[in-house]
């Protein structure tokens, strides 16, 4: 069950209409996850500097159960969001971070429960 926010300084207006399905659907292919299962938040007209500078920018926060937690995995989805978010918030890739954060089952909850129990 991943967990996708993405959190800018970006107006509203300049979120393309439709974006958080797309990163939806962007994250559930990248992170090999069904797209039912992925969950997405888009902030948008946030305060935010980064590298010192308020110039427009993103950050990307990706938490999930089991494809999160190594290097290896990370550096593929990386650059895969990147691919996403540099031309469709017009952001060059030094304004986008992405931070990832392995989740596990238990950390998770739904129904009443935990994931593990799911």
């Amino acid at each position: 069950m991943p967990f996708v926010d993405l959190e800018t300084n970006l107006p509203s207006n300049q979120i393309p209409e439709g974006f958080a399905k797309r990163l939806c659907t962007a994250a559930a292919s990248i992170l090999g996850k069904p797209e039912e299962r992925v969950n997405v938040t888009v902030k948008s007209d946030l305060t935010m500097v980064i590298g010192g500078s308020a110039e427009p920018c993103a950050q990307l926060l990706v938490s999930s159960i089991g494809v999160v937690g190594t290097a290896e995995q990370n550096k593929c989805h990386s650059a895969k969001f990147f691919e996403l978010l540099g031309p469709t918030l017009k952001l060059s890739n030094d304004r986008i971070v992405i931070r990832f954060y392995p989740l596990e089952p238990w950390q998770v909850g739904k129904k009443g429960t935990v994931a593990t129990f799911l």
